[in-house]
Formats: structure tokens, sequence, C-alpha cells
């Protein structure tokens, strides 16, 4: 992690280690099992300062830079605790607010964010829209001084227990084009309308909450729009950068903490035949490989994003190839720990079935292709 970290986020980091080991990890499996995360838990996080610390103090954050945020991320991942969707809440639905909110929206729900009192979500997916967003179809019409909401939208995480939800609608206008008629309006907890359907049953991520909204004559003042009407898709648009980011980083810290335990596991058998030996090596080898290939671009794309750089062509490879190779390698050591790595007694079964998804959200690895082909002028 060479000119990445220095000392003061090294200990950071191992105050946060101290927290999830203390705090998270011990009810862990009990969440797991309960299928939700509780907001107890969300509060305490917050109120030890890990919930959006790259906000500023004027608003009750820490005002630290955002490779703290990541760090928090990276240690999550490395334990396994995904169910508890802190990078969701602070370094993707958190910014919409920062960055296109006005000050009287910022003063009213960052504080909470920070605090653990309002959790995030961002609702952008629908039944029918797929990965194309100028198809959405739940639409946001003024009447005086609220907005009408009308719509479904599913898979959106942190959606059960939120308590405010970033929702991309489609609102009026005159631009005739799909990708200008799209807003983005803060809908709270209560609101008259708004309503949960199931917290879906997944593969993976028992503990995360993930759910379907739903909008019937859903009524929402007009001061919860963010930024300017019809802006809402080139706002999702510059945004997508940091959340693919953020999907990287937990896909390699997946990589990494599940193939560090597989190579401890496979120091400490003793019942190997001659024949496995080289066999597991080898295997060894190659994922060692991968896993640092992974680590050294990401860690290049960290530095460039931080710094504001336009890095949207290599997040999208790094988004697609690093999710892959977190899927390859944890198969692999699933693998090598031969008939125990199917059993609930060892992480890593709980490894494969959490990192299927990470090829799926933030954008499917088919699109990140996509956009790599279009930026390559293809």
């Amino acid at each position: 992690m060479k000119n990445l970290y220095r000392k003061e986020h090294h200990l950071f980091r191992e105050r946060f280690k101290g927290f999830l080991s203390k705090e998270i990890i011990p009810l862990y499996d009990q969440w797991e099992k309960e299928g939700i995360i509780p907001k107890e838990a969300w509060k305490k996080i917050g109120q030890n300062g890990y919930l959006c610390p790259w906000v500023e103090k004027e608003y009750g954050g820490a005002g630290l830079g955002l490779e703290f945020s990541f760090i928090i991320t990276e240690e999550m991942a490395y334990a396994g605790v995904y169910g508890l969707m802190a990078g969701l809440h602070s370094d993707i639905v958190a910014p919409y607010i920062h960055s296109f909110g006005n000050e009287e929206q910022k003063k009213k729900w960052l504080p909470g964010c920070i605090s653990g009192d309002i959790i995030l979500a961002v609702a952008m997916t629908e039944p029918d829209a797929g990965s194309d967003l100028s198809s959405i179809r739940t639409t946001a019409v003024r009447e005086g001084a609220h907005f009408i909401i009308n719509g479904e939208k599913v898979y959106i995480s942190n959606g059960i227990l939120a308590n405010l939800v970033v929702v991309a609608c489609k609102t009026e206008t005159e631009s005739g084009s799909p990708y200008k008629d799209i807003s983005l309006i803060c809908v709270e907890d209560g609101s008259p309308g708004f309503s949960r359907g199931r917290n879906l049953e997944k593969t993976g991520w028992h503990s995360q909450d993930t759910g379907e909204l739903i909008f019937r004559d859903c009524k929402v003042p007009v001061s919860n729009i963010l930024g300017e009407g019809g802006k809402g898709f080139y706002y999702m648009m510059e945004k997508l950068q940091q959340e693919r980011l953020v999907s990287a980083i937990m896909s390699q810290a997946s990589a990494e903490a599940t193939f560090d335990m597989t190579l401890d596991y496979c120091k400490q058998r003793k019942a190997l035949t001659k024949a496995e030996i080289p066999l597991d090596t080898d295997k060894m080898a190659e994922m060692a490989t991968d896993v640092e290939i992974g680590r050294t671009f990401l860690n290049s794309l960290i530095v460039d994003h931080i710094h504001g750089e336009d890095i949207i062509k290599r997040v999208s490879m790094a988004k697609w190839w690093i999710s892959d190779m977190a899927n390859r390698v944890i198969s692999d050591c699933m693998e090598l720990y031969r008939d125990y790595g199917y059993l609930e007694d060892y992480k890593v079964g709980r490894s494969f079935r959490d990192v299927r998804a990470h090829t799926i959200y933030a954008g499917s690895n088919e699109i990140m292709k996509r956009i790599i082909g279009k930026k390559l002028g293809i």
C-alpha cells in the first residue's frame, strides 16, 4: 500500500478493527440468521465516528480524507460483515446529499447520517427497467408545494431500514430526452404513500436488508429535490465512478481475506498426499498473483480518484476484473478446503456465497465492458 496510507491511516485502521472485533463480529452470525442488522448497530458505528468520516465538521463529521472511509469499507470486507452496508451509506448515497443538496438539506440530513440516526439508501432499479436508467417508470408530478410519486423500486440495499431514500424519478420537462427527465428526490420514512415490500431473501448477504419500495401517491415536499430538476441522470453518472471504486475495494478485500485464510489453512493441514501438495502449491501461486495484480491496480485508482482524476474507464475495468478475480479466487479457495469448504462451520463457504453479488451490483460486469468499449471508441 505504498504512497497511499500513512501512519495516521494505519492507526485509524487498527482502531476500527478493534471496534469490529468487539462490537460487530461477535454478533454477526446471529444477524445473518435473523436476516437484518439492528438499527442499534448503525447508531453504535455512527457514535464511534465511522460513518461519513469525510464530511466537514460543520455538519458533524470529522473532516477526514476519503481514504479513511475506504479503510472502513476494506476492513468490513476483510471481516466479511457485508450486511452492515456502511460503504453504501457513507460513500455512495451521502455524497449525493453533500454534492447536490442545498445548505438547508445538508444541515437537515448530514448530521443524522453521521450519527447513525439516519440510514441511507438510493433507489434506482425497478422491476422492468434493468440497467437502463433512462427507462425508469417511477414518476414525480408536482402539485403545488409537493411532488406526488408513483412507482416501485426493487433490490434496494438498506431498503428496509433506511430512514431517507434518494429516489430516481421521471419528472415533467419539455426536453423530450429521457435522460433529461430524471430527478433525484429524497423520500423520508413516514412520508404518506411510501411503504416497503419484502425483505428479499438472497443467496448470500443474508443480514443485508434488500427491499422492495412502493410509492402510491406518495406526497413529498418540493424542497426535497436534490439539485436541479431534470439533472438526476447526470448526477448519477457523476457519482457512479466512486460507487464502482467502492465495489472494487470490497471485491479486492474479499479476495485477500479469503486467500490469506486459505493459505493459513493449507499450511496447517497435515494429511496431504504427495500428489496433492504440488497441486495446492500451484493453485496458491496463481491466486497470489491475481490478488497482487488486483491490489496494485486498485491502489493506483484510489490515489487518482482522491486527487480528482477521471478514472471512469479504469474503474470500470477494475469493477469487472477484480470482482471476477474475487469470484475465481474464492471458488478455488473453497476447493482447497476439500469437503470442509462446504460446511457452515468454515467461513470460506459464506465468502463463496457473498462474493457472487459483486459481479452484479453497481452495474453488471457486462455493462462495465460496454462502458470500456465506448471509452475505447468501439
